[in-house]
């Protein structure tokens, strides 16, 4: 009799479902799923959702499947296929670089938000009576940016590379993020110094002295 029936999939965990609202029985298949292979040695199959992938709801979050949707409540409903829209955000700002003339450095900016956002660079300097701003990498030829999708998906991760450092390039870098929802913005300063003893240690409380671990691709 059981052939027929199925265990619930709710967000996360294989649940028995009431019909009554007391003993915990199966039932059978909801509209948004399929039945699986069998559960255990008890001849019941799995119900698994139909679609898997990531939808919206109309309470503005994304959810990983419509199972999960409407596990949610009976007032979320479907907006679209796919994750709902969200400014950017960024998850890992760039850190201050000091380091002497001649070396290599380079600054990087993990961001994410739906649609993917635009990442750019711009140094900020401060003149004699305003700030200038420039688009990187511009006319420098020691200077480049890079860009790349992920490591997750609606995320980007962007570099500047200078190689080799000159005492011009020391300033405020600016990550820059934009999609149609909104922007974000971080900062790091690049310092260059005379010597290697000039620069200051992790001890001191600095937050970085030297180079990222994670590089951009070669």
């Amino acid at each position: 009799m059981l052939g027929n029936l199925c265990l619930v999939h709710a967000i996360h965990s294989w649940l028995p479902i009431s019909l009554s609202g007391t003993n915990p029985i199966v039932q059978k298949c909801r509209a948004e799923q399929v039945k699986g292979q069998k559960y255990g040695g008890g001849g019941a199959g799995q119900c698994v959702c139909k679609n898997d992938g990531e939808v919206c709801g109309s309470d503005g979050k994304s959810y990983g499947s419509s199972c999960q949707l409407r596990a949610a409540g009976a007032a979320v409903r479907q907006v679209r296929k796919g994750a709902c829209d969200q400014a950017p955000r960024i998850t890992i700002p760039p850190k201050d670089i000091w380091n002497i003339s001649g070396a290599q450095v380079y600054l990087s900016c993990e961001v994410i938000g739906v649609p993917t956002p635009l990442l750019t660079w711009k140094k900020v300097s401060s003149g004699h009576r305003r700030e200038k701003v420039e688009l990187l990498p511009g006319d420098r030829d020691n200077l480049a940016v890079q860009t790349r999708g992920g490591p997750e998906k609606h995320e980007v991760t962007g570099w500047v590379l200078i190689s080799p450092l000159g005492k011009e390039e020391g300033g405020e870098y600016e990550c820059h993020a934009a999609n149609a929802k909104g922007e974000a913005v971080a900062m790091a300063t690049i310092h260059v110094v005379e010597s290697l003893k000039d620069i200051p240690t992790p001890s001191l409380g600095m937050k970085q002295a030297h180079r990222p671990d994670r590089g951009p691709m070669k």
